[in-house]
């Protein structure tokens, strides 16, 4: 694989990861969608069937990693670091173009939902301004979760240990039986065992934090939730950002050191 096809496989890969990832998050966030309310099952549901399509789509290209957790843990695997930086470089620029796209296709949701007085407050509003305002004091703005993760409680080793775990069981799984046969990526069997071992995690691990397991996917629709005009859109959450970063990294790296310890 060039560098050239890395770099497009992940760009196009992590940003359909997000576009329907956080498509799902909005079709059950936002008030005005006919899919509003439908629940956790669905989010687990449909970010599995994103990671199927997206590396799918992208394997032919790059291996589909679309994410750095999963990049890193190959490289530790392997010893090779060179395609490291271009792996992570098309993984943060598809996933801000795939928040992008689902802003965009969610346009006219997003305006109503946040301009919504049961929402961000007002005249009116009942309980759930309560409820907006603390979200909003913790830094969290009422549609962030669209965009990215946080914690429901909010404990910092805690959070930080349901990230590492929920990876390392990821990377894991993606080491031992996902790779392709130059073990550079994802093979086609790879793909739904993965798809099926994030829902998984998202089923049992994801409730503290929502299971970001995943950098790039993170932090990119977090910069592009701090850079889109939403009206009443509050805070993007900086104070637990680092969190979704390092804790997918370390379990990453754990995996990564559980394979070549027990499996290599």
């Amino acid at each position: 694989m060039s560098s050239s096809d890395i770099f497009i496989g992940e760009t196009i890969g992590t940003a359909i990861l997000i576009l329907l990832g956080g498509g799902v998050c909005a079709a059950v966030t936002l008030k005005a969608s006919k899919a509003r309310n439908a629940g956790w099952l669905a989010i687990t549901f449909g970010w599995g069937f994103a990671v199927l399509t997206a590396v799918y789509t992208s394997a032919p290209l790059s291996g589909a990693h679309l994410n750095p957790a999963v990049t890193l843990g190959i490289a530790i695997k392997d010893g090779d670091w060179s395609d490291v930086p271009v792996y992570w470089a098309g993984q943060m620029l598809g996933a801000m173009i795939g928040a992008a796209l689902v802003w965009v296709a969610y346009y006219g949701q997003f305006h109503a939902h946040l301009t919504d007085k049961e929402i961000v407050g007002g005249p009116g509003a009942q309980d759930t301004k309560a409820k907006a305002v603390e979200a909003q004091e913790k830094g969290a703005g009422p549609v962030l979760g669209i965009f990215s993760t946080g914690p429901e409680v909010r404990v910092v080793w805690q959070n930080l240990a349901t990230e590492v775990i929920g990876t390392t069981v990821l990377v894991l799984a993606v080491l031992t039986q996902g790779l392709n046969d130059s073990g550079k990526g994802l093979g086609t069997l790879g793909a739904l065992i993965t798809a099926l071992v994030v829902v998984s995690i998202g089923l049992s691990l994801g409730g503290p934090t929502g299971y970001a397991i995943n950098p790039a996917r993170d932090l990119g629709p977090r910069i592009v939730h701090a850079l889109l005009p939403l009206p009443n859109k509050g805070g993007s959450d900086w104070g637990y950002a680092l969190i979704p970063v390092a804790g997918p990294l370390i379990g990453g790296a754990i995996a990564a050191g559980i394979y070549n310890v027990a499996f290599a």
